[in-house]
């Protein structure tokens, strides 16, 4: 724009203007570059025990398979998780979900006085895909899974406290009743989930239905030393036990199996027992892997809580996220061995590994390959 000589330009009676880049040339009106304002989360609800639930309006809600390189499609109802596990790898989910929302590099935008460091926002600022059920009925083509499974829970837990509130994960389970034959899995560590039995077993006329109760050891007091804020897992069997008396299908998913904390042949016996009570169908075990997000937590709570491990991990971790081969290999044995002592197939076991992990090696060679990692 340009004025003659002397004149003013009278643009306050216009409304405001977003003008992105302007090109200028010397002697013209220099006019300033306006950067987007961040907008912040709508708070949906807070609560006195310090968490505070925020809104997200996703436009997509189904994660592909070729996208997170598994051997599954994947929905999360949630971003971030209350029960705060010290080895929950999906916590840099909650970053970045956040800055994409906000157009900011801010922890915690909804809350600038008090900030959180990212790690503990993952657990007290939860983010609810308030429109989830109706995107997924907008966008989902059973075509485009090409016959892998739809696992609801990857990265956060769909029962989790917030659902008790917002419902989001039953929703999602009702847009589902709409359609027919897909293989559908549930991964959670909470007894809510027994609410939803009649609808699981609506769902499970309709689907292969698979619920993967995670659940890493059967003793409530270690349990709680790497779970601070975890249902305890008499309570998650007693659920499991709920399904399974209404028809549902489930197993344990034992996971992490923690190394030197979990991975005793008597622990883990125990809680095979336990499965076979209340009906699990299957195991599944996955040892532990301690990716960047993972590390940063866990390694300083394992400084605290199990110090006489501290030393070890860091050198059994110090070149890669994964367990040693040797190790591995020792923890499918004794796996093996566990299942077929308390009379869980095997054969099942795999079939079900192999619906949460990445694409595998030809099925005769997978008896040797490591278990879900």
């Amino acid at each position: 724009m340009r004025g003659s000589a002397g004149s003013g330009l009278g643009l306050r009676q216009l409304s405001h203007l977003w003008l992105g880049k302007v090109r200028v040339r010397q002697g013209q009106l220099e006019l300033p570059v306006l950067a987007p304002v961040p907008r912040r989360l709508e708070v949906l609800d807070q609560r006195a025990r310090g968490t505070t639930f925020l809104e997200l309006s996703p436009r997509s809600v189904l994660n592909s398979s070729a996208s997170t390189r598994m051997g599954f499609w994947s929905v999360n109802p949630y971003v971030g998780c209350e029960f705060g596990c010290t080895y929950c790898y999906a916590r840099d989910t909650h970053r970045y979900a956040v800055e994409r929302a906000t157009a900011s590099s801010q922890p915690d935008p909804e809350d600038a006085d008090v900030p959180l460091p990212p790690w503990l926002a993952f657990e007290r600022r939860i983010l609810v895909k308030t429109t989830a059920p109706e995107v997924l009925a907008r966008t989902l083509d059973p075509a485009r899974l090409n016959g892998q499974s739809l696992v609801i829970g990857t990265a956060t837990d769909p029962y989790q406290p917030a659902e008790r509130r917002f419902r989001i994960t039953r929703r999602l389970l009702e847009v589902l009743l709409r359609f027919r034959d897909l293989s559908i899995g549930i991964i959670t560590k909470s007894p809510l989930i027994a609410r939803d039995a009649a609808l699981l077993r609506s769902l499970s006329g309709r689907h292969e239905v698979t619920i993967h109760l995670s659940i890493a050891t059967a003793d409530r007091v270690l349990a709680r030393r790497l779970e601070p804020r975890s249902p305890v897992p008499e309570a998650r069997l007693r659920a499991l036990g709920r399904l399974s008396a209404a028809g549902v299908y489930g197993g344990l998913l034992i996971a992490p199996i923690v190394p030197g904390i979990t991975d005793d042949r008597p622990g883990l016996g125990r809680l095979m027992a336990a499965g076979r009570e209340v009906g699990a169908r299957y195991v599944v075990g996955s040892a532990l892997r301690l990716g960047p997000a993972a590390r940063r937590r866990f390694l300083p709570h394992l400084e605290r809580e199990f110090p006489e491990l501290a030393e070890r991990y860091r050198r059994h971790f110090a070149d890669g996220e994964g367990v040693s081969a040797a190790y591995q290999a020792a923890l499918t044995r004794r796996l093996r061995s566990l299942q077929e002592e308390h009379g869980y197939p095997l054969d099942e076991g795999y079939r079900r590994r192999r619906q949460l992990e990445a694409p595998a090696a030809t099925p005769a060679a997978a008896l040797e390959q490591p278990l879900l990692l």
